[in-house]
């Protein structure tokens, strides 16, 4: 039978997640997490495999334990260091290794850590299609991705073809006349699509997904442009149009005045946008197409001023992945002194921001600036991220107290907030007192309860009940105050867990 970790986890009664909290202890001793991960059920073995960093002789029997699935858990670990996960590169099991090419669940957008260039390669090599079908790409650094169209191995060059738009003219040539005919295949098709006509032979009649990607990505002919103005296959296909690289001009104009607003709305993004096509859109009667027009690079500040524009505040300020390809430090220094809050925003995003513009952007008047920076920069204050999180309360806020700089301190202050969210804070903070700690197990909130519970100024006879607690057993069992004899003592109600390494994982 088929077990997602999620039912895993359901079906884990009561001493199962109790062994699984002790997985999770930084107090649990090694030769008991040995034994949890020898004996323990498939709930207990996924939690210690995959949910946090392991000492080396568990690693050592992790990547030799006789279950299939006990090791895929460790395959996807996104806590260790890629080193370790890369000792699965040669498990006999399809199941294993796919997981491993697959990698890390990450939450956020967070790009996981790359693997090492040498187990890569040896993968590629390796490897068959099916298992580097998944998420395998996020796990090349992009240093390896741009030599790799020079590999030995022909492979290798395959895959090398996917940093095409990187490439300089005669390492595109030398791909297109590459021995190998896959690799010949992959770069004639990437000239194929940079061609037009072709384009043009290839794009579906009929509205789907890859007609889509065409019209908005592909350079089109005057006549699939044509057919778009006049008789589009399906809706939105001047929207499409209007974001495309290769739209001619007279027709960036013409879609300039379309009644569509949503059409005018992307023209408006359009670095080619025309002077007088700029006029018009920035007194245009939709706000959304003023806004776009706003933040055009040639208008000039005191053009950007002179619109009205309004900001939205009601979007999500989330973490982004850097770019492959950096933008341009002066561009994005003009955009971080920009009077305009969108423009600043946008150099809020950029990882690499130097530390002058982090302070001068940490203390912006903007809520979307200031949380944009905190969500994005590797050193962000910690001030801004406790400020961010208490301010923002739209998608990802959780990520924020996931930063490296996120305080621990004098977060006490908020355990009795309003906010759920906020009062989670105060299960953070060494310092509570063990009266608000017991206060907090039983708050209206689960969240608020399961971090109260694995708190180490939990009192005694109050840690002593929740490892009976059918919610909270699990959040105590983690409790770092419970010394290492009580640790023995429940990890030897450990059962054999007859017939528990025939549960498998999608």
């Amino acid at each position: 039978m088929v077990k997602t970790p999620e039912r895993i986890w359901e079906e884990a009664d009561l001493p199962a997640r109790r062994l699984a909290g002790l997985a999770l202890n930084p107090s649990t001793p090694q030769d008991v997490l040995l034994r949890l991960l020898a004996d323990g059920p498939a709930a207990v073995r996924m939690v210690l495999c995959r949910d946090r960093v392991l000492p080396d002789a568990v690693v050592d029997a992790v990547i030799e334990h006789p279950d299939t699935y006990t090791r895929s858990f460790f395959a996807r670990n996104p806590h260790v260091d890629p080193a370790q996960r890369v000792r699965l590169i040669d498990d006999p099991e399809w199941f294993v290794r796919a997981h491993l090419a697959d990698g890390p669940r990450m939450p956020f957008q967070v790009r996981p850590e790359p693997l090492p260039d040498e187990a890569l390669v040896h993968m590629i090599r390796t490897y068959g299609n099916d298992e580097l079908s998944g998420s395998f790409y996020r796990q090349i650094s992009d240093e390896l991705l741009r030599t790799m169209h020079t590999h030995q191995d022909a492979k290798v060059r395959r895959w090398g073809v996917g940093a095409w738009e990187w490439l300089p003219a005669d390492a595109r040539a030398a791909l297109l006349a590459d021995p190998d005919v896959g690799v010949r295949d992959g770069a004639l098709l990437r000239t194929r699509n940079e061609d037009p006509a072709w384009v043009e032979s290839a794009l579906p009649a009929k509205p789907c997904h890859a007609r889509t990607g065409i019209l908005c990505n592909r350079p089109l002919t005057r006549a699939v442009v044509d057919s778009v103005l006049t008789t589009p296959a399906g809706e939105n296909e001047r929207v499409m149009i209007a974001c495309n690289p290769s739209l001619p001009a007279d027709v960036v104009a013409l879609l300039a005045s379309d009644p569509d607003p949503d059409v005018r709305e992307h023209i408006a993004y359009r670095a080619d946008l025309g002077p007088a096509e700029r006029r018009a859109l920035a007194v245009d009667p939709d706000p959304k197409v003023r806004l776009a027009v706003s933040v055009h690079p040639a208008l000039s500040e005191a053009e950007r001023a002179a619109i009205d524009y309004e900001v939205p505040m009601d979007c999500g300020f989330r973490h982004r992945p850097a770019p492959s390809v950096p933008r341009d430090p002066e561009s994005v220094r003009r955009d971080a002194l920009s009077a305009h809050p969108v423009l600043r925003r946008r150099a809020a995003g950029v990882h690499s921001l130097p530390p002058d513009l982090v302070a001068r952007l940490a203390d912006d008047e903007d809520l979307g600036v200031r949380v944009t920076l905190a969500q994005n920069h590797p050193d962000a204050p910690a001030a801004l991220l406790l400020r961010s999180f208490l301010e923002y309360t739209g998608p990802e806020r959780s990520h924020l107290a996931t930063r490296p700089n996120f305080p621990t301190a004098q977060l006490a202050a908020f355990a009795d907030h309003e906010d759920p969210e906020v009062r989670v804070l105060a299960a953070r903070d060494p310092e509570t007192v063990p009266a608000v700690v017991e206060r907090l197990t039983r708050d209206p909130d689960p969240a608020v309860r399961a971090a109260a519970g694995r708190h180490p100024n939990l009192p005694r006879p109050r840690l002593t009940e929740l490892l009976d607690d059918e919610e909270l057993a699990h959040p105590a069992a983690a409790n770092p105050a419970l010394d290492v004899a009580e640790i023995r003592r429940l990890a030897r109600t450990l059962v054999d867990p007859a017939g528990s390494s025939a549960d498998t994982l999608t």
